[in-house]
């Protein structure tokens, strides 16, 4: 958040100074919107643009470009804007060197104005503050904060045992509508095996120890 903010201040001073730029001197007097738009192309002139076709409108599609960049807080938009102005700017002075042989600096304004310097300064503050901005954050980018405040997702039908996220025992896989079957709780012998026959012994689990009569057919000891 501080970077996207310290960035757009930057953004917005560098295309405030290249705007403000061709309204001073660039050489010998001269002011940088007087300067045609093609003559960068072709070769400096004494001829005089009018509002359209001067120096003025690159730099205010920079500066309208670099708005745009700090509402939408992209950084490429920021830096293309920084790009055109500094590239206006060399591409002026290696015209202006051809017209005149050299580019001089003199204090009595003959030389470099303070246009130049301006439009120059614009570019790298436009520059600098694309290097700054953060940027936009894409939806898969969150900070470590962000996991804790958003509460987990529910789990689908697929896998309903991961839920919560504690890796407890989570809902039943059950799907069927009946009531599951309950455990029986007794955990003795089994009565059958009361009435089922010790081999090798001739008597039944229940009959008293010592008697060697058979039980008959209805369970009962004979004799």
């Amino acid at each position: 958040m501080i970077r996207n903010v310290l960035g757009s201040v930057l953004a917005l001073a560098g295309a405030a100074a290249a705007v403000l730029s061709p309204f001073r001197d660039w050489y010998d007097g001269r002011l940088g919107r007087h300067y045609r738009v093609d003559e960068l192309f072709t070769g400096i002139t004494a001829g005089r643009p009018g509002p359209l076709g001067s120096i003025l409108v690159a730099f205010l599609f920079a500066a309208v470009l670099a708005v745009v960049g700090v509402v939408l807080r992209s950084r490429l938009l920021v830096a293309s804007a920084g790009v055109v102005v500094l590239g206006f700017t060399v591409l002026w002075m290696v015209r202006q060197g051809e017209s005149v042989g050299s580019l001089t600096v003199a204090g009595d304004g003959s030389g470099l104005g303070w246009g130049v310097a301006g439009a120059a300064a614009g570019g790298v503050l436009l520059l600098a503050g694309a290097a700054v901005m953060s940027g936009r954050r894409g939806a898969g980018h969150r900070s470590v904060h962000d996991g804790h405040d958003r509460p987990y997702a529910a789990p689908g039908s697929e896998n309903p045992d991961t839920w919560p996220p504690t890796q407890e025992p989570g809902p039943s896989v059950q799907t069927s509508t009946l009531p599951e079957p309950e455990p029986e709780l007794y955990t003795g012998p089994d009565p059958a095996e009361r009435h089922r026959p010790v081999p090798g012994s001739g008597r039944a689990p229940g009959s008293a120890p010592g008697s060697g009569s058979a039980p008959d057919a209805d369970g009962r000891p004979q004799g």
